[in-house]
């Protein structure tokens, strides 16, 4: 089966941490290039980091500094490490995978940053 299945979302306090994974089935992981996004109440969904098939990232300048994205072939999973959150940042992420003629989501997970 094919998909996407994010998790480590939660509620954490202003200048907390999360880690958020993205575990892939049904894809050859290492051909893809893999994103997340987040979409917060009222908001467009935006762009906030991206690892290419060859492990290039880039970032938002909203996250750049804070969050680290990285990617684990062998398991078919990415992460994004979330660093000195703020109430800004509080958004449902998604996990993105997509290379020509494919283009997959996740379903999502909540980051709450709340005091």
């Amino acid at each position: 089966q094919v998909q996407l299945v994010e998790s480590g979302g939660g509620l954490v306090q202003p200048g907390g941490s999360l880690r958020l994974s993205c575990a892939a089935s049904g894809i050859t992981f290492r051909v893809y290039n893999m994103g997340w996004y987040r979409q917060a109440p009222g908001e467009q969904r935006e762009l906030v980091a991206s690892s290419n098939a060859w492990g290039n990232t880039e970032y938002s300048n909203s996250v750049k500094g804070r969050f680290t994205i990285s990617r684990d072939n062998a398991k078919n999973t990415v992460y994004l490490r979330m660093n000195s959150l703020q109430p800004d940042d509080t958004a449902v992420y998604h996990c993105r995978a997509n290379r020509a003629g494919s283009d997959l989501w996740g379903q999502g997970t909540q980051v709450t940053v709340s005091s």
